[in-house]
């Protein structure tokens, strides 16, 4: 067996997105070096999330992009995981996964019955709709855009979740029903005045799980493209765009596969997901479930106790009590293109690609910038 690559762990304190709210919100003049030019001087800012465009495809893919290839600015890192859930809580929030909590897609949550696991994004466990024992406030413990009543431009369909109250809580609802909005809803807040507009798009996310990085992708990549000029078009004097993104992509398919029998019956309940898969022990079978996963899945996969993992530094400082009790005592994170399914998993087996371990692919992501 080979040695294991070195993770790429997230810059936190520096290029980062759980550094990013603090970067583009600093007075003009005094923003991090790392923030791309057009925006460091900016007197408004706008913000688009593209989910799922990562640093890495986005480069290989520059001629089908000549909008984003033309603007300034270069990669900055993700958190971990590299998922939805933890990424744009560390956007919103302005603080690492450590501090936030919401540390995976899926999380170890109490409820009546005992113990389940929580859907971040759907704010569901197998019990049903989760906010009668999860409170979406309870579960970040930071407050979003800092107390601030930032314009937050997404899609309509997202309004009123979960996920939304807990990740976007304070900030103003200015939805849209068709992406055609997003650019007539920035053009009325920065119209307002504000100095800040927080915008997201997921529609690149979707087509690579449904249909990988193929000419589905391209295609809609030409679209985002397209979507970005528009933002440009209605910017005011004075006024930038940031681009970046949640999360990079690998493409598995066929290669996410069932955890081995083995393996399962050491552990008393999965969570995490198919590229960041925890582990939660039955009694005293810690030290015996990770051997058994080094020995089977060390040749393909990181695989950490949740006390290394802490102490490397993954999640940007000391996990508190509550975080650590959402996640569980061995990690599998995959650094081949691979994923590791969950039996009471619903749908994971038709993703095409997909994210949340710690390869470059996934965690280095843009930062773009330009202005009118």
């Amino acid at each position: 067996m080979g040695s294991e690559p070195v993770p790429t762990l997230p810059a936190y304190g520096g290029a980062c997105l759980s550094s990013l709210l603090a970067g583009l919100t600093g007075e003009p003049g005094t923003r991090p070096a790392w923030v791309p030019q057009p925006v460091a001087e900016a007197r408004q800012v706008v913000l688009l999330v593209v989910d799922g465009l990562g640093w890495e495809q986005l480069v290989r893919r520059r001629e089908l992009a000549p909008t984003l290839a033309s603007m300034a600015g270069g990669p900055i890192t993700s958190v971990a995981p590299t998922t939805t859930a933890t990424a744009l809580t560390s956007i919103t929030s302005g603080v690492p996964p450590a501090l936030h909590g919401v540390v995976g897609y899926r999380v170890r949550v109490e409820v009546p019955a005992g113990e389940e696991v929580l859907n971040v994004l759907k704010w569901t466990t197998p019990s049903g709709d989760a906010r009668r024992w999860v409170p979406p406030a309870g579960l970040n413990a930071a407050v979003p855009f800092a107390g601030r009543a930032v314009p937050v431009v997404s899609s309509s369909a997202f309004r009123g979740s979960g996920f939304s109250e807990s990740h976007l809580r304070g900030g103003v609802d200015r939805s849209w029903h068709s992406a055609s909005g997003l650019a007539v809803e920035v053009r009325a807040a920065l119209t307002a005045g504000e100095p800040f507009v927080y915008a997201y798009y997921d529609a690149v996310d979707k087509v690579a799980h449904a249909a990988g990085l193929g000419a589905h992708y391209e295609a809609e990549l030409r679209w985002t493209d397209r979507l970005v000029a528009e933002l440009l078009g209605v910017l005011p004097p004075g006024a930038a765009l940031a681009v970046t993104a949640d999360h990079g992509q690998v493409e598995v398919g066929s290669r996410a596969r069932p955890l081995d029998r083995d393996v399962l019956s050491a552990a008393r309940m999965l969570s995490g997901e198919a590229r960041f898969r925890w582990f939660h022990a039955r009694p005293g079978a810690q030290g015996d479930l990770r051997d058994a996963l080094v020995e089977r899945y060390g040749g393909q996969a990181w695989v950490r106790t949740v006390d290394e993992l802490d102490a490397e530094g993954w999640y940007g400082g000391a996990l508190g009590p509550r975080a650590r009790a959402r996640l569980g005592d061995v990690a599998l994170v995959p650094w081949e293109p691979v994923g590791y399914l969950d039996p009471d998993e619903r749908n994971g087996v038709q993703l095409v690609c997909r994210h949340g371990s710690l390869t470059a692919a996934e965690v280095l992501v843009p930062l773009l910038g330009a202005g009118p």
